[in-house]
């Protein structure tokens, strides 16, 4: 199998089954405090590992803001919800330079940073606030650094936004741009749990009894796990696949086929590709595997793709969703055969 990268080290290796085995402990942990949704939780700890954002789509009461604030304690990261509003300003976000007195009287600006300094974020209802405050993340999620008063100051690592919305109430919120859309890695759609899942529900938050959580790793281990998603080796086969899924969804595209000409807009540029063999290193990491699969770069897709695919007015009318575009596209690219 040709590869883009030598293979992984004897060291890499030993991290690389830690890491996996720490990944089914979280796994476990998080199970305790949130019931179900195994494949949420999946995906929220692949973006981690590959310094992902994630946009979170659900309806109220389903647990999201729970799922990332237990991420956040079985991981021991700091955490700090913001609450979106149409009147947020975006120094409210990433802080804000206040004149202050000293002990000897004399008066200095100081920077007083905003609650963005924490390493995950829950952006909660992002789409509730205008875009003028949505982009005061641009910079964060992008570039790990606030800008004020012409000051750079450099975020906590590691450093994740996660962002929710809700997809049944419309008015009063604000479309997030292209561009913002563009820095989440995965967008997650947490549906409703099985019957059984919310029958535990029930039963485990009607009680007296509490979770005591402890973290399964230090910053400096996730660290570690983080640069090795990038070490992970994968074959031309893949990154050829990746693309071709890709370029798949693109209506503008040579080998577009009649289907998604007919029903897509918009398809996935590049920075698609790119996260989704990004996401396939983490997935391999998270399975314990030294490489990256077909099969990884699939379930990636998934996530990378819902929100950079816009079905047109066509689609809209007949019923056709972004999901149902990327099963096709899926389905009408060759999985890659090996020699």
């Amino acid at each position: 199998m040709t590869t883009s990268t030598i293979e992984l080290t004897g060291d890499d290796v030993r991290l690389l089954q830690t890491a996996s085995q720490g990944y089914a402990q979280l796994e476990q942990n998080i199970s305790t405090v949130v019931i179900g949704q195994r494949q949420i939780v999946r995906a929220l700890l692949a973006s981690i590992f590959a310094e992902g954002h994630v946009l979170l789509i659900g309806v109220p009461g389903l647990a999201k803001t729970l799922l990332v604030k237990t991420l956040s304690e079985v991981l021991g990261w700091d955490f700090h919800r913001i609450q979106f509003t149409p009147d947020m300003m975006p120094a409210d976000i990433t802080g804000m330079e206040l004149l202050q007195e000293d002990d000897q009287g004399h008066r200095n600006m100081k920077f007083i940073p905003g609650p963005i300094f924490a390493n995950m974020i829950l952006a909660d209802e992002i789409n509730r606030t205008p875009p003028k405050t949505q982009a005061a993340l641009l910079e964060a999620m992008q570039e790990r650094q606030v800008t004020s008063m012409g000051k750079r100051y450099a975020l906590d690592n590691p450093f994740i936004v996660v962002a929710t919305q809700n997809p049944i109430e419309q008015e009063g919120t604000y479309p997030l741009p292209e561009a913002q859309l563009d820095r989440f890695m995965f967008s997650l759609w947490m549906d409703y749990p099985s019957v059984e899942d919310e029958e535990a529900i029930i039963h485990a938050t009607t009680t007296t009894q509490t979770n005591n959580l402890k973290p399964i790793f230090s910053k400096e281990q996730l660290i570690q796990f983080q640069q090795l998603v990038r070490r992970v080796p994968v074959s031309n086969h893949i990154v050829s696949y990746a693309v071709a899924i890709a370029r798949a969804t693109r209506p503008n595209d040579q080998g577009a086929s009649e289907y998604i000409k007919q029903y897509v807009e918009w398809g996935a540029g590049t920075r698609a590709a790119q996260y989704m063999i990004l996401a396939g290193k983490a997935l391999a990491v998270l399975d314990g595997q030294p490489t990256v699969s077909a099969n990884h770069v699939r379930q990636a897709a998934a996530y990378v793709l819902r929100h950079r695919v816009l079905p047109n007015y066509q689609a809209a009318g007949e019923g056709i969703t972004a999901v149902d575009i990327i099963n096709y596209a899926l389905s009408d690219v060759s999985e890659p055969q090996y020699s």
